[in-house]
């Protein structure tokens, strides 16, 4: 984490009135949650629509902060503990994460997506550790907070940091990859996820692009080359780069040739470039790309595909995606932590592929952010659920009611059922599951679907 005098740190993110007194006091890390700060921490107060940091000066005081950011707009306390005065705390929390993160001799690579970026972190910072200390971003750190909280985070040895990077609108990778400054950066793919405020793919494809704005010139961009307008995009904007692709077809620079997927995960191989058989212990052929392009940016920082297999033994993979968890007497499989019609189209997939079940159920809550278009892409997912694979369809929530009217058009009857109690939805799935049956629980994070898993795993 980040270790600098008061003084250093007042240069660093543009602030001024600390006292002379002050300067040599040492921070140790910094946070902006009052509840969770630790001793020798800097607390950065930051105000939103009904929240004010700075209302909590007493109580990070009592909890060992060591100091704070202020913003000046703020009647300033009359307190005996040192103050650094900005003109906008979360300006200065990003200033202050850009100032470490150019400090320190390390490489950084970017990663943004519709789908697959957290798997894609995880698989990557994996095969780099094999050879370097690295650093990634940690549960859902990834937007104009979390990610200079990331970069605050990072020990001063740190060779490598995975820097994950979310987005919901034009203008917002842009000033991420701006903090970021990324020696290699990431598109893992382009989906439906932002189309409530992007409209249309073409749209969510030039807003992922502005990570080229901060990628430096002659440094390597990756990006899914199946993609055919995403590749019209990139060609139009990359000349200043070293651009590859990855995918399935041919022409790609780095292409997978997928042997077996089971429960226990992916074997493959690399096509072009020519590599050993590795294995992966994720769940699904979409987590087959996303090694890929883990794999592609491990290589251009000079992993042998010795660690490479190592590495790939060894995700410590974020929670809640494509996550096997037993129960009792049957399986779920928790992707309870987004939804959009690509990942759902891919956790199906997986479940097709994963043998020796008698029994397979889908829960599919809503999909949220998809515009206008919500109601359209809801029922072509129900179409699209084979019932000779799947036994039952469950839906929770008012969009997600579309799925299932479609869907019942295949099912036999019974077998597809609505809900908008999460309760009955429990209820129904307790009373049809069977011994050694596969549970997908899938829906957008507001669903909070997690607690479908949590009361069936009881």
């Amino acid at each position: 984490m980040i270790t600098r005098t008061l003084k250093e740190v007042e240069t660093m993110c543009g602030g001024s009135g600390l006292k002379e007194e002050y300067e040599d006091i040492i921070i140790k890390g910094v946070s902006t949650d009052s509840r969770n700060i630790g001793p020798s921490q800097l607390f950065v107060p930051l105000v939103g629509e009904n929240f004010n940091g700075h209302k909590f000066l007493e109580e990070i005081i009592k909890k060992g902060a060591i100091a704070s950011l202020w913003d000046v707009k703020e009647p300033i306390p009359t307190v005996s503990f040192p103050l650094i005065l900005v003109e906008d705390t979360l300006l200065a929390l990003q200033s202050l994460g850009k100032s470490y993160r150019d400090q320190l001799n390390i490489k950084v690579i970017g990663i943004t997506g519709s789908n697959g970026k957290t798997s894609t972190k995880d698989i990557l910072a994996s095969l780099l550790s094999t050879q370097y200390k690295t650093h990634k971003t940690s549960g859902n750190l990834n937007n104009h907070i979390g990610v200079p909280l990331t970069l605050l985070s990072m020990e001063e040895d740190t060779e490598m940091a995975v820097i994950e990077m979310g987005m919901s609108n034009f203008g917002e990778i842009e000033l991420l990859t701006s903090i970021v400054s990324p020696d290699a950066g990431v598109i893992t793919n382009i989906g439906e996820a932002h189309l409530e405020g992007l409209k249309t793919r073409e749209n969510i494809a030039k807003a992922k692009l502005e990570i080229l704005k901060g990628l430096k010139p002659h440094n390597l961009f990756l990006y899914p080359g199946d993609d055919s307008m995403l590749k019209q995009e990139v060609e139009k904007v990359s000349k200043d780069h070293k651009v590859m692709s990855f995918g399935m077809e041919d022409f790609n620079d780095y292409q997978p040739e997928i042997l077996f997927v089971n429960e226990k995960g992916d074997s493959f191989y690399l096509k072009e470039p020519v590599s050993p058989t590795f294995f992966l212990p994720m769940l699904g052929e979409h987590q087959v790309l996303n090694a890929t392009a883990a794999i592609a940016i491990a290589r251009y920082f000079g992993i042998s595909f010795e660690n490479v297999e190592k590495g790939l033994l060894n995700v410590d993979s974020t929670g809640m995606r494509n996550e096997l968890v037993k129960a009792r007497d049957f399986t779920i499989l928790n992707d309870a932590y987004k939804s959009n019609p690509s990942s759902v189209l891919a956790a199906l997939n997986t479940m097709y592929a994963m043998e020796g079940y008698i029994q397979k159920i889908v829960v599919l809550g809503d999909m949220l952010g998809l515009g206008e278009a919500e109601v359209v892409m809801h029922k072509d997912i129900g179409l699209k659920i084979d019932p000779n694979k799947i036994d039952y369809c469950l839906t929770f929530g008012p969009i997600s009611y579309n799925i299932a009217e479609t869907a019942m058009l295949n099912f036999p009857a019974g077998r597809v059922m609505s809900f908008d109690d999460k309760q009955e939805l429990i209820k129904k799935i307790k009373e049809i599951v069977k011994p050694n049956a596969l549970i997908l629980v899938k829906a957008s994070r507001p669903l909070q679907m997690e607690e479908v898993v949590e009361s069936l795993i009881k």
